[in-house]
């Protein structure tokens, strides 16, 4: 079974549709990568998965559960979250958890073991009688992913888990998220860090402007639209205008970064594109990256 099932959702504000006739379907047991850049729609399908917020066309389907109408028995499921931390500051590590198990109705004589678990799977058994307000960063992201896990569910959303983070928190932060696919729990994870996603999700889905525009596991997505290898040329803008014209014309992706400009695919280049261009600066291996620049384009909306 599908542990989430999205069909033509779509979600309208005043200014802007967030999310335009998305169609998505997640199975149980796995991590899937939620990708695109600001804008694409990501946290507002989070928000549609909780019924936060309400769709304006199309079907939504958690657990089996018809959302928004099954909503109260789906989030009974599923452990959120948030991208903002809304920890209480006053209350201990162990407290904050032991208000979640029982608001999600964990029975009394199993909440000592659910809010012990917890701990132990964020690492923060040692800090469970610390006030929130005195735990790093790092530790407080580690107690919003245990206060979401608390109740045991088997579907959990992580919205930019690691959004601001160091780059050594984020690595703790990753073990643990490594530990729930271990034991089974499928997770949807939004997120716009590219390395994240390759490491940690089994399939990936790029969204853009409301619409998922690609699907796979990070290295099929590689191969169908980075190739293998990479070739970069550093040049003047006006002459990465010229290189990108070529290519385009060869039917061949391309991206600039910075001072270059990047063929992908290039061990397939046509030998008069090789001939025209002259060898590049550098050749590298195709990565997640590369497809995500291609598909959902190189501007800031």
């Amino acid at each position: 079974m599908d542990a989430i099932v999205l069909h033509g959702v779509t979600k309208r504000y005043p200014d802007v549709t967030a999310v335009d006739g998305l169609d998505l379907e997640v199975p149980e047991g796995i991590c899937l990568g939620l990708l695109g850049p600001n804008g694409a729609g990501k946290s507002t399908t989070m928000r549609l998965l909780t019924a936060q917020s309400l769709a304006d066309e199309g079907e939504i389907r958690v657990m089996g559960l018809r959302l928004p109408q099954q909503s109260k028995q789906a989030r009974a499921l599923m452990g959120v979250v948030p991208q903002l931390d809304n920890l209480d500051e006053e209350l201990t590590a162990r407290e904050n958890l032991e208000v979640f198990a029982h608001l999600y109705r964990v029975p009394r004589q199993e909440r000592r073991a659910a809010v012990d678990r917890a701990l132990a799977l964020a690492q923060l058994t040692d800090r469970a009688a610390t006030r929130t307000v005195n735990l790093s960063g790092g530790m407080r992201r580690r107690l919003l992913i245990a206060r979401g896990l608390v109740h045991q569910p088997r579907l959990v959303l992580l919205d930019e888990p690691t959004v601001g983070l160091d780059p050594q928190v984020r690595q703790e932060l990753w073990s643990l998220i490594v530990r729930l696919r271990e034991e089974g729990v499928t997770t949807l994870m939004s997120t716009h860090y590219i390395e994240e996603a390759e490491r940690l999700a089994d399939d990936c889905a790029l969204m853009s402007h409301g619409r998922i525009v690609a699907r796979g596991s990070p290295e099929e997505l590689v191969k169908e639209h980075a190739g293998a290898e990479v070739a970069e040329h550093y040049a003047s803008q006006e002459r990465q205008a010229e290189i990108a014209a070529l290519a385009a014309e060869a039917g061949v992706p391309t991206r600039r970064t910075g001072p270059s400009i990047s063929l992908l695919k290039s061990e397939q280049l046509p030998r008069s594109l090789e001939e025209a261009l002259g060898p590049p600066n550098v050749r590298r291996p195709a990565t997640l990256e590369d497809v995500f620049v291609v598909l959902t384009g190189e501007a800031v909306e």
